[in-house]
């Protein structure tokens, strides 16, 4: 990437980048921002501001002499090496993604590996918040069902937890009519299609006790994901229901596993 001239960051777009790796609390300190400048051969025209303030002086006095932004890239791509973050995963994720979201505007991303690739250049903040949603990174890397991103995308990535759940529960509806031509909703849905004296749907052969509480387990967590989310949710204000990013994790989990024993029946 240092072999072409990359493109300037816009002033806005700059503004973002150093208030994210200059965070008061958990970016970058005073001492680290000095080092990886002298590294990056950007010159520290502003040591005395305040740390976002002392990165935007210097990015923009180089960019501007220089009319691109390789040596701002190679300052991220230093300040943002992994191993840099050992103990600190959860902080390099975080930062990682937002500074992506500036990147995006100038066709950048940087990799989880701490590498720069070029992707399409991104025009709006909502693309550009899309690209990088830290929710969807980390259903990603819990191997979620393909059918999760499928049905909540746009609530995913803009990471719309209330919506997320909602879309993502209804998901299970749509997948059980669609493999029992049932045109129910609900509990009638769940127990029509794993009913045990004529089910339409099977994740065994139900010739045991143990087979029919299995089959039945799976029938009641489905009730039980109806009943607290999407009934909830469909007569709650979402002022009324809040879901942390943790709760949202547990659940899509919960309606991941349930699709991926769906995709076992038989």
């Amino acid at each position: 990437m240092a072999s072409i001239k990359r493109p300037m960051f816009e002033a806005h777009v700059l503004e973002g980048l150093c208030k994210t790796i200059g965070d008061a609390s958990d970016g970058l300190t005073g001492t680290e921002i000095g080092q990886i400048l002298l590294n990056a051969n950007i010159p520290d025209v502003d040591p005395q501001n305040t740390k976002w303030r002392r990165l935007y002086s210097a990015f923009a006095d180089w960019q501007n002499k220089n009319q691109c932004s390789n040596h701002i890239l190679r300052f991220v791509q230093d300040a943002l090496q992994p191993v840099r973050y050992i103990g600190k995963e959860e902080i390099f994720h975080n930062r990682r993604l937002e500074v992506n979201k500036r990147l995006a505007f100038i066709g950048t991303e940087l990799t989880e590996q701490g590498k720069f690739r070029l992707v399409e250049k991104a025009t709006t903040i909502a693309e550009a918040e899309q690209r990088a949603s830290r929710l969807k990174h980390k259903l990603e890397s819990r191997n979620v069902h393909a059918a999760i991103f499928e049905y909540c995308k746009a609530e995913l990535l803009v990471e719309n937890y209330f919506h997320s759940v909602f879309e993502a529960t209804k998901s299970i509806a749509d997948r059980l009519r669609k493999m029992t031509g049932l045109y129910a909703d609900g509990n009638a849905l769940a127990e029509t299609s794993f009913s045990t004296s004529n089910p339409l749907v099977k994740i065994n052969h139900l010739k045991t006790d143990t087979d029919r509480s299995e089959h039945l387990g799976l029938c009641n967590l489905i009730k039980g994901m109806f009943g607290l989310i999407r009934n909830s949710t469909a007569h709650e204000p979402k002022i009324k229901f809040e879901i942390t990013e943790d709760e949202a994790l547990d659940i899509l989990n919960t309606i991941s596993y349930i699709h991926k024993r769906l995709d076992k029946a038989i």
